[in-house]
């Protein structure tokens, strides 16, 4: 039932983790935190605002209280951002030729909330064309 209903969020977490895998001497090295805005950060931003957006997408009808949407933000930021973290680690430790970063990660975090107002923004407007 499930995958009925994540079938995108998990194919983009596929395509995400063959992205991160990809030997990449030929990607920026950032070294300093001025430099982050780079393409690649831009990137990294881009793949976790979509990541988040379809997890939003695709759960939306399941919680109906104030409450239990609360509850489930704060869980799916908590758990996209996990991701971008377990990415960063095996871009460190496991991938051959890639480096996972401090500011991979925090423009992947930042990456999971514009992905959230995305969402949210796209919902709204939804919402209020029929009124």
């Amino acid at each position: 039932m499930y995958f009925r209903i994540l079938w995108a969020p998990i194919l983009w977490a596929v395509f995400i983790i063959i992205l991160v895998g990809v030997p990449g001497t030929y990607f920026p090295n950032v070294k300093t935190f001025w430099e982050w805005l780079s393409p690649d950060k831009l990137v990294h931003v881009f793949i976790f605002g979509v990541q988040s957006f379809l997890i939003l997408y695709a759960l939306d009808k399941q919680y109906k209280s104030l409450r239990q949407r609360l509850v489930y933000n704060i869980t799916i930021i908590t758990a996209t951002s996990l991701f971008a973290l377990v990415t960063e680690v095996l871009q460190k430790y496991l991938f051959i030729g890639r480096d996972g970063n401090i500011f991979d990660f925090i423009a992947d975090v930042i990456g999971v909330f514009v992905g959230f107002v995305a969402y949210y923004l796209f919902n709204y407007k939804k919402k209020n064309a029929g009124n």
